[in-house]
């Protein structure tokens, strides 16, 4: 024990060990949040599933990399890369149907024992010595095994703080009756810190539910009981998008919690080598040639993300109210596991494909280059945080599909607190699912597409988007935040080895 201390005492250079959860919408800010941190001058250990590491490396035509991240050695940043089994073989389909609760069971009960291992072994064999462990806040084992080997514990939160904030407070909404009751309160919620008030209807999806003790409600409750004990929490939003939920949940709470979003813009590692990293777990069609043929803000971008999946009969409902309305041009990212279906017959309407000219539909694309392009005029989205923070960077404004966790509450900051988007469907069923129809969906696009009748929507993503990049400034709340977090992972590492 005490030669590691000595040695420690020698080298004090941080060494954060990083583990995303194994999504795609949480793998993207862990990556970028390691760059940044090793440009900091962070030595960086990010630790993938062998599953995550054979998605991206197939998809991407990088067979033989044992390493995501070697370009970025090769500039001089100092991160190494681990991969661990996650208990299911290879082939395991771990997002479809039945199989997602239990791979979401395996993540709960078999991640910690492999965690425990790797990060035991690496804090006795690495120099320099660990000294922080990130985690995603939806694991329930950071704090433990960041405590047993003395090293600060980071929770990594990759949605907007409303949501944070909601999740962390989930024993005032059973207590209030609005969750976890047979029968939940359908009224305004006007209690929760920070948060003037919210319909149940905006809260996560998993609020939304008759049954609280799924798979799903055990990885949040676990989640969350560990990031209360977390010595730093750090949150891929914006300070000032959401000042009055981040101010009250310090307030309250007494948490470090830190605004350090949008983490991905990463310009400080790429701007003059203009390396990417590859991350994504399909491959990625390019939809640039065919955009730089486009007039400006002309084109309508649908994807519904990585994850989410429609019936056939929504998929048929999309297609032909795309075809309805009078957009000029749209890029649809149809995944190939996007619509839920027994056979693998062509879904999409008779005709449909004829329309060639006016449509780009592709399996899986560069979200972030297409966004950024100025053919691209609106994004009909599921809401998915990501996606999210990209149209804001790109000033894309939205229509809003949102279909299940945090998406619905991300709606809400779109459409109602910000203004920088529009609903989709203004009809709900009995449980809270939208009814689509094709007719709703030609009138959303018409109206998004419209320049005279969107000019409001475009007016303020705009500022909103020069609020994010005042926010990446060296003076600016989001930079700064990024610093405070180190320091405090450096001052707290100090307590920890003296």
């Amino acid at each position: 024990k005490n030669k590691k201390t000595t040695m420690a005492k020698s080298n004090l250079k941080p060494h954060a060990i990083v583990i995303p959860c194994p999504f795609q919408g949480h793998i993207n800010p862990s990556i970028h949040l390691s760059l940044k941190l090793a440009t900091k001058g962070f030595t960086i250990t990010f630790i993938n599933t062998k599953y995550t590491h054979a998605q991206i490396t197939k998809s991407q035509q990088l067979d033989q990399t044992p390493n995501i991240f070697a370009k970025f050695q090769e500039l001089g940043l100092d991160i190494h890369y681990q991969t661990f089994s996650d208990g299911f073989p290879l082939e395991f389909d771990r997002f479809s149907g039945s199989n997602t609760e239990v791979f979401w069971e395996g993540l709960l009960l078999n991640y910690p024992f492999h965690l425990d291992e790797i990060v035991g072994k690496l804090v006795e064999l690495e120099n320099p010595r660990p000294t922080c462990l990130i985690v995603d806040t939806f694991y329930a084992w950071g704090t433990a095994i960041a405590n047993k080997y003395g090293l600060v514990s980071v929770s990594f939160f990759t949605q907007p703080a409303l949501v944070f904030t909601i999740d962390y407070h989930l024993d005032l909404l059973v207590k209030n009756g609005h969750f976890g009751s047979i029968d939940n309160r359908k009224d305004t919620i006007d209690y929760l810190p920070g948060i003037s008030e919210i319909n149940p209807s905006d809260l996560p999806s998993y609020f939304q539910t008759k049954e609280s003790s799924t798979i799903l409600h055990q990885i949040i409750y676990k989640g969350f009981e560990d990031a209360k004990k977390s010595d730093i929490i750090i949150c891929n939003t914006i300070q000032e998008l959401e000042s009055k939920v981040i101010s009250t949940f310090q307030e309250k709470t007494k948490k470090l919690f830190f605004a350090i979003g949008p983490i991905f813009h990463d310009h400080q590692v790429n701007s003059s080598k203009n390396v990417k990293i590859s991350k994504s777990f399909w491959p990625e069609s390019n939809c640039l040639e065919w955009l730089n043929t486009k007039p400006k803000s002309l084109v309508l971008y649908f994807s519904l993300g990585s994850l989410c999946s429609l019936s056939k009969e929504d998929v048929m409902e999309f297609a032909q109210g795309i075809l309805l309305s009078k957009v000029d041009y749209f890029i649809w990212v149809l995944r190939p596991n996007l619509a839920i279906m027994n056979e693998t017959n062509n879904y999409l309407p008779a005709g449909f494909q004829e329309n060639v000219d006016r449509m780009l539909i592709v399996p899986w694309c560069d979200q972030q280059a297409v966004l950024s392009h100025s053919a691209i005029g609106g994004f009909l989205t599921h809401c998915g945080w990501n996606s999210i923070l990209e149209s804001l960077w790109a000033s894309v404004p939205m229509i809003c599909h949102p279909i299940s966790v945090d998406q619905q509450t991300n709606r809400k900051l779109v459409v109602d607190d910000w203004k920088v988007g529009i609903n989709l469907c203004d009809n709900y069923d009995i449980n809270n699912k939208s009814i689509i129809t094709k007719e709703e969906i030609a009138k959303k696009i018409n109206f998004l597409m419209s320049e005279e009748n969107s000019k409001d929507l475009r007016k303020v993503i705009k500022e909103v988007k020069k609020t994010m990049e005042i926010a990446l400034l060296a003076s600016g709340s989001s930079e700064k935040n990024f610093d405070l977090f180190v320091e405090d992972v450096m001052a707290k590492t100090k307590m920890a080895i003296f």
